[in-house]
Parts: C-alpha cells; structure tokens; sequence
C-alpha cells in the first residue's frame, strides 16, 4: 500500500470512529464551539462548519490551524480530511483559503525590490539571510527567473538564527539593499555596513505574524497564493 493510500485509510478509520462517538441527535456549530471551548478554554476559535462527514465538524483555531472533531467536542482530529472520490485534501483546500493574501495590499514600503526585464510577473518573498533554504531558493530557484518583479520582505527567525537580525539590518541599511542581499545569499560575500540606521523590521516581523508566517522562506504570489518554497518546483510553477 503506498504513502497516500496508507494515509487516506488512517484518516477514513480515525473519521469514522470519531463519529461513531458523536452523539445521537449531532450538534449545531454554536454547541461545537461552546463544546470545544470547554475542553480547550484558552484557544480562539475563528469558525466552526459541518464537514461532509456526518457528525464531525471543522474548526478554525488560533487565527489559521484547522483542526476537527465530534459534536461534543470529547475526540479531536489534526491531519487531512481527504475526498476519497475526487482525491483531494480537504484540509489543503482549507488552509489555501485562509493563506489567501491581498497582494497589493502589503505594505511594499518595507520592502526593497529587484526587477528583472519588464518585471511584468510579480511576487514577493519572506526570507532570513540565516535561513539554508533561503538561500538555496536564491541560488536555485530564483536565480534564473526572468520578466519579474520580486519584493524582499526580510524576516528574521532570531529563536532559529540568533545573528539573522543584525544581518538584516546590514542589508536594510546599505546603500543598494538588493545587490547586498544577492551578494550575500547567493555569492556568500560577507556583509561589512552598518546595521544602526532606522529599520522596518519589527513591522515586517508583525505583519509576518498577522499572516500565519512560522518559517521561512514563504512566498506570495501576485493571485494571493502563499506558499512556502523549499523546491525550484515550487517556485516556478507558480510564478
């Protein structure tokens, strides 16, 4: 049995046993949500639906996780709803629609941007100078692409990389802040600036937090599809 397949008969045996557990009469959303919140009283949650699955319903906790349970709320279940019939994650689908960015709508004003030819195509990135596959997205993925508009976002994830915000500031306060990050990801020249001017950062690191960022490199394509992007695959098949 392959990888899919295992995980679509775990995920249809955990589904069906949960609802053999809900109760009788089922539940409306407003119950779930007073239900849940008895067992998980410090967690905010966004909405609750009906899920095609009779008696497990579909919540949307702490701004984006997406978890399910019965109408009591007393068995909860974190992992992929799939649509054995047409093959698709439910869950996925979910998520996509909660990751949904306004593009024109950021704050680009934070950013610095690199265009390349008529930069008619445009996207824009969330990346730590400390972060390996940051810079394998530059030095693979990015590298050759061309008729774009990237804005760079810098996001450092000081828990993961205790040096990234220095280097970021170095990068925000050089003269061509483009060239210096390119130099830096992708040439590995080191950085000598400064890093004491007036910096967007701590507003990049909240609007980050705003969108559900927990890593990097993430990346928002000009449709508003946000994605993380660890793969060329990735990167080039939605730019």
């Amino acid at each position: 049995m392959n990888k899919r397949m295992k995980t679509l008969a775990l995920s249809s045996a955990m589904l069906m046993s949960l609802a053999a557990c809900s109760q009788a009469a089922g539940g409306n959303v407003e119950d779930v949500k007073k239900a849940f919140l008895n067992h998980f009283p410090g967690k905010q949650v966004k909405s609750v639906s009906a899920t095609p699955v009779k008696g497990i319903y579909e919540l949307v906790v702490d701004g984006r996780q997406v978890v399910y349970v019965n109408s009591d709320a007393s068995y909860l279940f974190v992992g992929d709803l799939i649509d054995a019939k047409n093959k698709e994650s439910l869950t996925e689908k979910k998520m996509a629609e909660l990751s949904k960015v306004d593009f024109n709508a950021l704050p680009f004003q934070y950013a610095f941007k690199d265009v390349r030819g008529k930069g008619e195509r445009k996207m824009a990135v969330f990346t730590d100078p400390d972060c390996p596959f940051c810079k394998k997205l530059e030095r693979e993925s990015l590298k050759d692409i061309d008729n774009v508009t990237i804005y760079t976002f810098l996001y450092p994830l000081t828990q993961l990389h205790p040096d990234a915000m220095r280097k970021s500031k170095q990068i925000w306060c050089s003269a061509d802040k483009a060239a210096a990050w390119t130099a830096f990801m992708r040439d590995g020249k080191p950085l000598s600036g400064p890093d004491n001017c007036d910096t967007p950062l701590d507003k990049i690191q909240a609007l980050g937090e705003k969108m559900g960022i927990t890593g990097t490199p993430a990346l928002v394509f000009a449709n508003g599809r946000m994605v993380p992007a660890r793969s060329t695959a990735a990167t080039s098949s939605s730019c």
